[in-house]
């Protein structure tokens, strides 16, 4: 263990953390822990609008995973106890092999991220945060809700994909496995079902972000 991990953070160490997580998610180009799931598969998009449509499905993963990665962190700064901080911690970590895979096939597809990426980590940041003060038990379950919508959501842009993607979409397939992981693992420590017109909601602001995102 670090010494930076040893010692007990002042709230200008965190505040400094936290702008420091903001641009990497946002602004970086980041790396991944795992291997690209798309390394072994041939790129075989010629068709100049089938790569810009693909372009525009992943600019919005990448939209997405950047919003989770704001998610978590405000998640893990409200959590009341210290083994939900490390699982929102933890899962923002793996989150991060997505932002990493997204990013690197748009860069293929010869695009560019989102370029409202600030806002969609800024607005999640806030929301996770007040999820967090909910309780531990509805943080887990709106971590379980929003894995479950973007299981879904990745489902429709598996099919949405152009013939041909298989780059995109052995990412999105891995991507899909492990937030039906995750949404497991949140349930199983304790989450709790959110209501319906909570679910209701987070799936109108999702729509908003997908849809601008696609474009912007």
């Amino acid at each position: 263990m670090s010494a930076m991990s040893d010692r007990v953070l002042s709230p200008l160490d965190r505040l400094l953390d936290q702008a420091d997580r903001a641009l990497r998610a946002s602004l970086a180009r980041p790396s991944a822990l795992r291997p690209n799931p798309a390394s072994d598969q041939p790129d075989r998009l010629v068709d100049e609008s089938a790569r810009r449509h693909a372009a525009g499905l992943m600019r919005v993963n990448h939209a997405g995973e950047v919003a989770a990665q704001g998610l978590y962190h405000g998640q893990a700064i409200t959590a009341r106890r210290p083994e939900i901080r490390a699982a929102m911690e933890k899962a923002a970590r793996e989150e991060g092999d997505h932002l990493a895979w997204c990013r690197a096939r748009l860069d293929e597809l010869g695009d560019r991220p989102s370029v409202l990426a600030p806002l969609w980590y800024a607005g999640s940041l806030a929301i996770g945060a007040l999820a967090g003060t909910a309780g531990d038990r509805w943080s887990l379950g709106f971590m379980a809700e929003t894995e479950r919508q973007v299981e879904g959501h990745l489902e429709g842009h598996l099919a949405r994909l152009p013939e041909g993607d298989e780059r995109s979409r052995a990412i999105l397939q891995q991507m899909k496995q492990d937030e039906a992981s995750h949404a497991r693992a949140a349930m199983d420590a304790g989450g709790a079902e959110l209501p319906l017109p909570v679910r209701a909601l987070m799936r109108l602001t999702a729509k908003v972000m997908t849809g601008t995102a696609y474009r912007l």
